[in-house]
């Protein structure tokens, strides 16, 4: 038999996907908790219907539950129990009217689709407010029934809340310690395998997410806050130098009589390794040997190359020595950690630019909102029972890809059948009183939480059989709800994936704008680092470093979405993959020109390297402009291999001082004039 296509096999990969990752059990255990008090204390107290409101609100919460900081993770729970109470109050206002139900729903279904431009937490967020409004919109209540209904909710997603930051006040800065304990740990790994220029930069998401999950810390000037932010802020230049001495020892190891010094330089790296893991003694011992040798001087550019290396060694030690200082070190957390007012208005300006027909996301918003309108329309003009499932299932199916969507929708309808049956057997054959509801209940919610995660098969499955069970406990007999929902929810798929197909979303229009976003913050990037060589201050490099590595995450992200389209060409993927390939060198290249900030004797720069630069920048500028429009770069560009020439050729050249950016400007010329040639070959 012939081997899958791309898009079947990322299509196959999409529908099997198992992320241990993500895989908690602290947080299942916590949010299982959460959820069974909700719906005990509401059952002591003679009221099922409120504990299956109370626990409905603490298990929607427990979606923003995580091991981010207290505050950060607070936050984000108290943003996700208030929106949740008022989709309970608004949808159960809402539902005296069918009309009224329909609009409010398709409005709220377009602002949650909006929601998907600031990021995945925002877009998960909607989908459960939109979802807990439809269900509400269902079962219609007077105004103040409404409110206390809500209100209700919310006290169980407050219970939830309280549950998760319980240990604050006597383990405050535990979860911020535990991010950057793993960032070393994961540093200490890439010490020993530091990778290819070829391969992405390691540790962009890890260390995105550290600066994420330490915003918290941005008004805490205690000495605790402090020295985690400056390990943070250290993290980021031993990543440099580690990638750096990885290229110096590959480049020295070529020379045949390198062969001794590259493999003593890996000695170093992994002494780095042990020094990021706490024990520096290897290191400073495996320094010191590189150091104090002399390896022969065959050549003045391999003699250089050994200069190279001695100095980022030098550097390295010192910011391990730093690093795993116990004394904590001043930093001002205001310059590293983005005010929450910049963040607002932020993201006040990211969905202001996508609210165009030209934007994927203002297009999912508007195919989410009209599917579900009609989903809803539909459902309401039936006689069948609960065909509130119908729309809730389009907001949970419909994403704004592809691969998605259609394997959301085989998953959710696959899902929901094998947990309707599942649930009804268990009631059938297990079913003996209500302390064995609850425990069932606790089962399914435990599943849901801990395995869930990591498969969305596995979610649908427990998440239909604890709904079975969780409408039992109101006195419905699993028998009324088992063909409505397994009906609700194949139309519901059916009509999600038809809406997709209907007004698709490619990602083929998208992923050329994404590798432009890319490419346009490395040019940012580099002018940065540039303009810093050239003696300007380096405040800068933080944000525009973050920017570009978010910006990689999305192209990355966008391509691996391509694969799973249908009609999709091999020479198309193996072009958008050269694409990555290369920009990921020269991406190499500027971190490596970056690393030489922190030496101790900074050298000026030469006019032919300003020069150089400037012509960079205007091929990463023609670069990112054929991306967006899918035309070919011109040709008139400026000749960067004649530019580098004139670098080599400058008196200052054979200097060694010079050589890192004689080798690295280099390679920048290498991985541009590729790109250009692929580009230009019309199959990008």
């Amino acid at each position: 038999m012939s081997s899958p296509t791309p898009p079947q096999t990322a299509f196959w990969n999409a529908l099997t996907r198992f992320d241990p990752g993500k895989i908690v059990p602290e947080i299942a255990i916590r949010n299982t908790t959460g959820f069974i008090a909700a719906v005990v204390i509401g059952t002591v107290l003679g009221s099922p219907s409120a504990g299956v409101v109370a626990g409905t609100g603490a298990l929607n919460v427990s979606y923003s539950d995580s091991r981010d900081p207290y505050a950060i993770r607070a936050r984000r729970m108290m943003i996700s129990a208030a929106l949740g109470a008022i989709a309970v109050t608004v949808g159960s206002l809402s539902g005296h009217s069918n009309a009224t139900a329909v609009l409010v729903a398709t409005l709220w279904a377009f602002a949650s689709g909006m929601l998907v431009a600031l990021g995945t937490t925002a877009g998960d967020l909607g989908v459960i407010t939109l979802v807990t409004l439809v269900v509400f919109a269902a079962r219609p209540l007077p105004p103040l029934l409404a409110l206390q209904t809500g209100m209700t909710a919310f006290g169980g997603a407050m219970l939830q809340l309280l549950l998760s930051i319980a240990p604050w006040p006597w383990r405050r800065y535990e979860p911020e310690r535990r991010i950057v304990a793993s960032l070393y740990k994961a540093l200490a790994d890439v010490a020993r395998a530091p990778g290819t220029p070829s391969t992405a930069p390691p540790l962009t998401s890890q260390i995105s997410d550290a600066h994420d999950a330490l915003t918290s810390l941005g008004g805490d000037h205690g000495p605790e806050a402090e020295r985690l932010i400056f390990r943070l802020n250290q993290a980021e230049r031993i990543r440099l130098s580690i990638l750096t001495l990885g290229r110096l020892a590959r480049r020295i190891g070529r020379a045949e009589e390198g062969k001794e010094a590259a493999a003593a330089l890996k000695h170093v790296l992994d002494g780095a390794a042990d020094a990021l893991d706490g024990n520096i003694e290897t290191f400073t011992e495996a320094a010191r040997r590189f150091r104090k040798r002399d390896w022969g001087r065959s050549s003045k550019f391999f003699a250089a190359l050994i200069r190279d290396a001695q100095q980022q060694v030098d550097a390295l030690g010192g910011q391990l020595r730093n690093a795993l200082a116990t004394i904590p070190h001043a930093s001002d957390p205001a310059e590293s950690l983005e005010p929450w007012r910049l963040r607002f208005s932020g993201r006040l300006a990211k969905l202001e630019a996508n609210f165009s027909l030209h934007s994927t996301v203002f297009r999912h918003a508007l195919r989410l909102a009209i599917c579900l309108g009609i989903g809803d329309a539909a459902g309401r003009a039936l006689s069948l029972q609960r065909t509130y499932w119908i729309p809730m299932t389009i907001a949970i199916v419909l994403k704004p890809d592809f691969t998605a969507t259609f394997s959301r929708g085989v998953l959710r309808i696959a899902g929901t059948l094998a947990g309707l049956v599942l649930a009804t057997a268990l009631f059938h054959f297990v079913h003996t009183g209500v302390g064995t509801d609850i425990a069932l209940l606790a089962v399914f919610t435990f599943l849901l939480r801990w395995i869930g995660p990591a498969n969305y098969g596995i979610f649908v499955v427990a998440l239909s059989a604890l709904v079975v069970l969780l409408i039992a406990t109101t006195g419905v007999s699993p028998r009324e709800v088992i063909v409505a929902r397994a009906i609700n929810t194949a139309v519901g798929g059916a009509l999600a994936m038809l809406a997709y197909t209907v007004w698709p979303t490619w990602e083929r229009t998208q992923v050329g704008p994404a590798l432009a976003d890319m490419i346009d913050t490395y040019r940012l990037y580099f002018d940065t680092v540039v303009h810093a060589l050239a003696g300007e201050s380096p405040s800068g490099l933080d944000k525009v470093r973050i920017a570009g590595r978010r910006a990689r995450s999305n192209a990355e992200a966008s391509v691996d979405r391509l694969r799973g389209e249908p009609r999709v060409s091999t020479d198309l993927l193996n072009t958008l993959s050269a694409i990555l390939v290369n920009s990921h060198s020269f991406v190499h290249a500027a971190m490596a020109l970056e690393s030489g900030l922190y030496r101790t004797q900074p050298v000026a720069m030469r006019p032919a390297t300003a020069e150089f630069a400037r012509e960079v920048g205007h091929v990463l500028a023609a670069v990112s402009a054929s991306l967006r429009s899918s035309q070919p770069p011109p040709r008139d560009l400026p000749d960067l291999r004649e530019a580098h020439n004139r670098i080599m050729g400058s008196p200052e050249a054979l200097t060694s001082r010079y050589n890192l950016v004689n080798m690295e400007t280099d390679r920048i010329v290498t991985s541009l004039n590729t790109l250009l040639d692929y580009l230009r070959s019309g199959k990008a």
